[in-house]
């Protein structure tokens, strides 16, 4: 027995090492050396390996940079709660309604990861702008123009982010009403209770697990989102990726490009772990 416990663990040692090698190969190394990038500098648009601050001293001092971090702050926040808004009576809609076509609909809802983002932007931007189909639908109706400060807005980039993003939450509150006990509800039922308290104090609680990640998973894809406030927004509402990507490719400044990164990444998962923490100490309350 106690030959056989080490031959597991070796066994299992051997089972993790692949996935161990390939996570250190294409995520630690690579963040390493952005660490290591970001107390560099850069001379004549050349990097120079110069172990310096001074990098980091210009994202800290410089408020043009935590600005634009605060509108994407702001700007993934609200998308999580337009996902999670329209996201939940869709998912919910969809698991309980159409109990035959279960199979179909997971199919759909894979298409709209699929479908490339960069057609589904420039399709919004066709749609909304002044000459676009929008306004020739309004036309035809006999109705006014869309404003003029509807495309190239900031309410263009979210309305692209919301419809970029929605998939991601349909998908896990799907899941996870799919995945309830009905028994519970029956019971509740059996107990007097109405369907709107059977909503609210079952179905809702139980599917908390597919609303946290449904928005955590928006949350941390709307802070890498650039194409939405480049091509909707018209550059006007700039976001942390377009200035991360602007930082490495147009300005050629890697040192700053990967302090930036790491900002994102620390504030991201901060944020993450402190939802989860606010969750965890809601679940304890409610055991008790």
């Amino acid at each position: 027995m106690s030959d056989a416990q080490p031959t597991q663990k070796a066994n299992l040692a051997l089972a993790v090492l692949p996935s161990v090698l390939l996570q250190a190969a294409f995520f630690v190394v690579p963040l390493v050396m952005t660490g290591l990038l970001s107390f560099q500098e850069t001379k004549s648009y050349m990097l120079v390996w110069s172990w310096s601050l001074k990098t980091w001293g210009d994202v800290f001092s410089n408020f043009y940079y935590w600005s634009i971090i605060a509108s994407t702050l702001v700007m993934s926040g609200v998308t999580v709660l337009l996902c999670l808004l329209f996201g939940f009576p869709i998912a919910y809609g969809l698991a309980t309604r159409f109990p035959n076509a279960q199979g179909n609909i997971k199919i759909l809802l894979i298409f709209a990861f699929l479908t490339d983002s960069v057609l589904k932007i420039f399709g919004w931007a066709l749609f909304l702008d002044h000459s676009g189909v929008a306004n020739f639908l309004l036309a035809e109706v006999g109705l006014p123009p869309l404003p003029g400060w509807v495309i190239f807005s900031r309410a263009a980039t979210l309305l692209g982010m919301v419809y970029s993003l929605l998939p991601f939450t349909i998908f896990t509150i799907f899941l996870s009403v799919e995945m309830l006990d009905k028994s519970l509800l029956r019971a509740a039922y059996d107990c007097g209770a109405s369907k709107w308290r059977a909503f609210w104090e079952v179905t809702l609680p139980l599917c908390k697990n597919g609303l946290f990640a449904g928005a955590m998973l928006v949350f941390v894809l709307s802070l890498g989102t650039f194409l939405e406030s480049k091509i909707l927004g018209g550059g006007k509402t700039p976001m942390v990726a377009e200035l991360i990507r602007q930082t490495f490719e147009t300005r050629v400044n890697w040192p700053l490009g990967s302090a930036l990164t790491l900002v994102t990444i620390f504030i991201t998962v901060a944020t993450i772990l402190l939802f989860s923490r606010i969750s965890d100490l809601r679940a304890r309350e409610a055991r008790k």
